[in-house]
């Protein structure tokens, strides 16, 4: 028997490329079911990060209200937030501008700055990359 044709001199070519289409098909499947999961794993884990304001390395800064870190007790600034915001707040406060819990809207808006200014590196700055990632 080879690649030719069987001992009858039929071509096995047919078969063999079905098998390989059924083969695609169930491997296909397996991976849609895989992933969808884990898409709104990601997606629920992308609401639970956390953004502390402003991050570890720079805690003693107050926030100006443009987002800049300032020495402690510059007038205008505020106050590092007293825990770190979750993904699904700062998700809300960019959609809505509605202020953070237990923050009012002139430090809200600061922080929701301070945020934005996050680059590669910074604390956070991944929580916020996801949130920036359109929703499939």
């Amino acid at each position: 028997m080879n690649e030719e044709g069987d001992e009858n001199g039929q071509s096995e070519a047919p078969a063999s490329a079905r098998r390989r289409l059924l083969m695609l098909g169930a491997i296909s499947a397996s991976a849609v079911v895989t992933i969808r999961p884990a898409l709104a794993q990601a997606a629920g884990s992308v609401l639970n990060c956390e953004i502390p304001v402003p991050d570890p390395v720079r805690a003693g800064n107050w926030i100006a209200a443009d987002g800049k870190l300032v020495p402690p007790a510059t007038q205008g600034a505020f106050p590092p937030a007293r825990r770190p915001l979750t993904g699904e707040e700062v998700r809300n406060a960019l959609a809505t501008g509605s202020p953070y819990r237990g923050v009012d809207h002139e430090a809200s808006r600061a922080y929701t700055n301070y945020i934005r200014r996050l680059q590669h590196g910074n604390s956070g700055f991944t929580c916020f990359a996801s949130l920036q990632m359109p929703r499939g």
